[in-house]
């Protein structure tokens, strides 16, 4: 059947359509009164490109095809994270502070999980050339900010720290291969499966790959954390960054943990998550990935978070449907008549009303609701409620 679509892409009806598109421009209205400037970057980039840096974790999910003017590799993006870093430190070329946002379709080549859409709707925020944890907690709070404006409660949000991580396989000697290995186990909190990854590793080191999926809850297992891992420099510095965030944001309700290590491949500060109910996994989700843009030329510190509106738009519910006015075709009166309810349709227009204006034959509307009814009162052409019964 010809009208069938590909598994995992649907089209968006109207009611939907419009609630992405209310919720799209409250949110980027939102970001704009915070200083972020909006970018749009191309659907499709030679594929080396979108594929460095952090786009080297969307390798599976990029669509490919070949360029028909360069005979070049082409991706179609599966995330704009990368295209923001790319206009950043080649485009932009700021010495200072740059704050930059989007939204736009991003395409996967595989869903995520079974009930998964391969087109989102991916809209994001990212703060470039500050290294302080400030750059974090303003990430942070524009997020909070973000799922309030959006009618949303953050139940939960989830930190850690994938510096933490790194600074433990480093220490332990661990290959870039197993290191792999303990990541994926680490997300899964599989404990048998971690305890033997770890075999052969130095036994203080073993001991604290083996605590991290038990270490997440409130932030008192910082304390915990302290004592059961090792106190290197990194390790610590890292726990003392977490600790700084947790008293920075008393208004949020921030929980742990840190065998939660998603994006470590690109990912090497502070990574947050935040959790709705009514969505079993993260709304939306961010943390620093300094050196951003190394492969463009010049790397920089970068921090930001991204979610995706359709998904965010679903949890929400139906906004009321404002009425409409129909004006009801009138050819046989004088012009002067007709100029009149022309001007009248504009100015209702201008005001914010929807008023279609129908065509010869169609006498009713089955698009938005029409609960009034443009009709002649003297010299006046007035909106009037329907009758609906």
């Amino acid at each position: 059947m010809r009208w069938l679509l590909p598994g995992h892409l649907a089209d968006v009806l109207p009611a939907e359509a419009a609630r992405i598109e209310a919720l799209r421009r409250r949110l980027l209205d939102l970001f704009r009164g915070r200083g972020f400037e909006l970018v749009m970057p191309p659907l499709a980039e030679y594929l080396e490109s979108l594929l460095t840096g952090a786009g080297e974790a969307l390798r599976l999910r990029t669509f490919t095809l070949v360029d028909q003017l360069s005979g070049r590799a082409l991706g179609v993006r599966a995330d704009m994270t990368t295209q923001a870093a790319r206009i950043d430190a080649h485009l932009l070329n700021r010495q200072g502070v740059a704050r930059l946002c989007y939204c736009g379709s991003v395409l996967h080549a595989l869903p995520a999980s079974l009930v998964s859409s391969r087109e989102l709707t991916q809209l994001g925020a990212e703060l470039y050339g500050y290294a302080g944890v400030e750059g974090d907690l303003e990430i942070l709070r524009l997020l909070a900010a973000t799922l309030q404006a959006s009618g949303l409660a953050a139940y939960r949000v989830e930190l850690s720290h994938v510096g933490l991580f790194r600074a433990l396989t480093r220490a332990a000697n661990v290959e870039p291969e197993h290191a792999k290995i303990l990541f994926h186990l680490l997300q899964g909190k599989d404990e048998p499966g971690l305890a033997e990854a770890c075999a052969g590793l130095p036994a203080s080191h073993a001991e604290a790959f083996r605590a991290l999926p038990r270490l997440y809850g409130d932030a008192r297992l910082l304390a915990t954390a302290r004592e059961v891992l090792p106190a290197l420099p990194e390790v610590t510095a890292a726990l003392d960054t977490l600790a700084h965030f947790v008293a920075a944001v008393p208004e949020l309700p921030i929980s742990i943990d840190l065998s939660d290590l998603r994006g470590y491949h690109y990912h090497n500060g502070v990574v947050f998550a935040a959790y709705t109910p009514g969505h079993a996994t993260a709304i939306a989700q961010g943390g620093r990935y300094d050196g951003a843009g190394r492969s463009f030329g010049r790397a920089r510190p970068a921090t930001g978070f991204s979610l995706d509106l359709r998904d965010m738009a679903q949890l929400l519910s139906p906004a009321p449907q404002a009425g409409a006015i129909f004006a009801p075709h009138a050819p046989d009166l004088p012009e002067s008549v007709r100029q009149r309810r022309r001007d009248r349709i504009e100015t209702l227009r201008a005001n914010g009303e929807v008023v279609i204006e129908a065509l010869p034959g169609e006498e009713t509307c089955e698009g938005p609701r029409c609960d009034r009814r443009l009709v002649l009162r003297g010299r006046d052409w007035v909106p009037e409620p329907v009758n609906e019964n």
